[in-house]
């Protein structure tokens, strides 16, 4: 029998939702427990392979996606698991978006051995993060703060917080609460206050259009309001167009069974200049799309033509020291 084939990123965090994807696929189709049923096959993206600069110099978030997305278009994959927040708001020819897991905790954790909260770090405090969107957040707040790049795996982040090249970090709580790593967290931030990354906590499942019999065994995974969430945040990100290269957050949530509540923040990379947006209505896949874009266009006509162009030309964080250089 061919295996089902998962496709994903080789990182621990990557990792850990291939498997979350694998045993949602036995507990609802029982055969694909069997010995050799379901094969899971690592793909090393471009933005695997980089690790030393910025995702904004590299290409952006699309990196984390395209090796994968060329293993499906060739056969060599049933699907591919990806982190919500990685994967762009277009998808190549052929291809798309059927299903997504259950979301987690959509919040933003710091990580500190010097301070109980961001917010409490002393004057001049070193915090390292890979995202402009924190960054933008941070230095809106506490521009007296120092925020340099960290990137790789999240346990490549926390040697370098316990060796000391920065004094406090951020990453998604979960992802730590996925490979159990939740006793890392110092503060976890709240999402009113500091907007999370757009689709952060959701799993997304993407596998070929017309392969209808994947098609059938992915709809028995799907999440529907985790859709209709990561559906207005999207939709916002899209008209806004937005990259690695600009500040951009948004958060959907449910109040209740039938209302979705939005907001949405577009910043410039050194927290100088921060725009946000609410809204709500009835929580529908399309109301979610139409309230999403509504939002951007409202930032869109708010912040002017040039605010995006130029916040993606304003540098972006500096390079983590490291106590061997």
């Amino acid at each position: 029998m061919t295996p089902f084939r998962i496709g994903t990123r080789g990182s621990p965090l990557a990792l850990a939702q291939a498997y979350e994807t694998r045993d949602g696929l036995i507990a609802a189709f029982p055969e694909m427990g069997e010995e050799g049923a379901i094969e899971i096959v690592v793909i090393k993206t471009t933005g695997d392979k980089i690790q030393d600069r910025a995702l904004m110099e590299i290409g952006g978030k699309g990196l984390f996606t395209k090796e994968i997305d060329d293993a499906m278009l060739t056969g060599e994959i049933e699907i591919a698991v990806h982190s919500m927040k990685d994967v762009p708001t277009w998808m190549p020819e052929g291809i798309h978006l059927p299903c997504m897991l259950e979301r987690q905790d959509v919040r933003d954790a710091f990580i500190s051995n010097k301070a109980k909260s961001i917010w409490d770090l002393p004057q001049g405090a070193v915090v390292g993060t890979a995202s402009l969107r924190r960054q933008s957040q941070i230095l809106a707040r506490r521009p007296d703060l120092k925020v340099v790049t960290i990137r790789g795996t999240v346990q490549t982040r926390l040697k370098k917080l316990e060796a000391g090249d920065v004094d406090g970090t951020m990453l998604a709580t979960a992802g730590l609460n996925r490979m159990g790593m939740e006793q890392h967290i110092t503060e976890t931030m709240n999402p009113d206050e500091f907007i999370p990354a757009v689709g952060q906590g959701a799993i997304g499942i993407t596998c070929m259009i017309d392969d209808q019999r994947v098609n059938t065994i992915l709809a028995a995974l799907n999440h529907e309001k985790t859709v209709v969430r990561v559906t207005a945040e999207r939709a916002f990100l899209r008209v806004l167009d937005g990259s690695c290269r600009t500040p951009i957050a948004a958060h959907a949530w449910y109040d209740g069974d039938k209302t979705l509540q939005f907001k949405g923040l577009v910043a410039k990379p050194d927290g100088s200049v921060v725009h946000a947006v609410s809204r709500n209505g009835v929580a529908t896949l399309i109301d979610a799309d139409a309230m999403g874009r509504d939002a951007g266009e409202e930032l869109k006509g708010k912040i002017g033509p040039d605010f995006l162009v130029t916040a993606s030309h304003e540098s972006s964080p500096t390079t983590a020291p490291s106590k061997k250089d």
